[in-house]
């Protein structure tokens, strides 16, 4: 059974760079969503050791016509393998296939896959066109949306990276049916942010549904999926290099960021560590007077349904803070939070050390 029978289209408004998100089933056999690719002799899916057998040679299949060559490079799975050595394998390949600035590279996977064949395109001749074939729930509802590319450093996560536009996002809900369930709950904690910072009619939706979306219900999938995409779309389209406004969307990753950097990355999953960096950003809004403690308590409830883990590992509160200061938000030193004002309305803000202190004890092991 297909998960749904309608193809929804979500635009990203950025002028002449604008393009569409493309989201429903089996989507990744149909050749016509590429027609209005740019013209190229050769083409490069880069995807990785678990996704490449379950989907590459599909996907290969629908682009050979298109293309004289369709290559393939498949990359080590994992988020410690976000980095710059992997990253090379990118440009080897692209160089060692003499492949040009025409070239269209194709992220298969989540995440990782996507924001490093990003940066890579981004880099790449100063620029080559790339497509975003999202296969998990979070890249499909976050990562693979808005342009964003990084690799990550020892010292800090996405620190180096380019604002980098696809000419396409093809969510394909089919996906989502081979998504090992702690990687679903991951793709939650993202689908779940939307609400407290922007829509709280949607997050009351999440209530409603999040059993349905844990088990996998075909049209809560893509509801899910079809929304969070028209948010990040909004967003995007005010501010696509995170001036202002586009910086709510980091909430909870100022702390879950912390997270993954301080356990060493693919510890937690990045998922995971943002669901526990809403809880902490939550309790840190209710004692600046932006929410109280029934809406934190909810919320709370909310991301321990999807899966999601609400207490944060014992790395202790000066190392927290070392983290979170090399946090791309931070100014001059100083720690910026984005923080809820109000039930579906957030802010980008500093806050007292002492309260971010109080809450790492609150909320962490130990």
């Amino acid at each position: 059974m297909p998960l749904t029978a309608t193809l929804e289209r979500v635009e990203i408004d950025l002028g002449d760079r604008s393009y569409q998100i493309l989201i429903g089933d089996d989507l990744l056999d149909d050749a016509s969503h590429h027609a209005g690719l740019p013209a190229s002799a050769s083409a490069l899916i880069v995807s990785n050791t678990t996704v490449a057998p379950l989907y590459a040679q599909r996907l290969r299949a629908v682009l050979a016509p298109r293309f004289r060559a369709v290559h393939l490079l498949e990359l080590p799975d994992g988020e410690v393998y976000k980095d710059w050595p992997t990253l090379n394998l990118i440009f080897d390949a692209l160089l060692g296939h003499g492949c040009d600035r025409k070239t269209v590279l194709f992220a298969l996977g989540g995440g990782v896959v996507g924001d490093m064949t990003g940066f890579a395109a981004a880099s790449y001749m100063r620029g080559v066109p790339f497509v975003q074939v999202p296969t998990t729930l979070l890249a499909q509802v976050d990562s693979s949306v808005g342009g964003k590319t990084a690799i990550n450093h020892p010292l800090g996560k996405n620190m180096i990276g380019a604002f980098y536009q696809p000419q396409l996002v093809l969510c394909d809900l089919g996906t989502l049916k081979t998504l090992p369930p702690r990687e679903l709950s991951a793709g939650l904690a993202e689908v779940i942010k939307y609400g407290p910072i922007y829509d709280m009619a949607f997050f009351d939706w999440i209530e409603a549904h999040i059993d349905a979306l844990v088990a996998r219900d075909g049209a809560a999938l893509a509801h899910a999926v079809k929304r969070s995409c028209e948010i990040k779309a909004e967003v995007v389209g005010q501010d696509e290099r995170e001036s202002g406004l586009r910086a709510i969307l980091n909430f909870g990753h100022t702390f879950g960021h912390a997270i993954e950097s301080g356990l060493g990355y693919g510890e937690w999953l990045h998922g995971e560590a943002v669901g526990c960096g809403m809880v902490m950003a939550a309790h840190l809004s209710q004692r600046l007077g932006g929410v109280d403690a029934a809406y934190v308590a909810r919320l709370m409830r909310l991301i321990e349904r999807a899966g999601l883990p609400t207490v944060g590992p014992a790395l202790g509160a000066e190392r927290y803070l070392e983290l979170m200061r090399v946090d791309k938000k931070s100014e001059g030193g100083e720690i910026r939070f984005v923080l809820l004002d109000r039930p579906g309305s957030a802010v980008m803000r500093a806050a007292p050390e002492a309260l971010v202190r109080e809450v790492l004890a609150q909320c962490c092991q130990g």
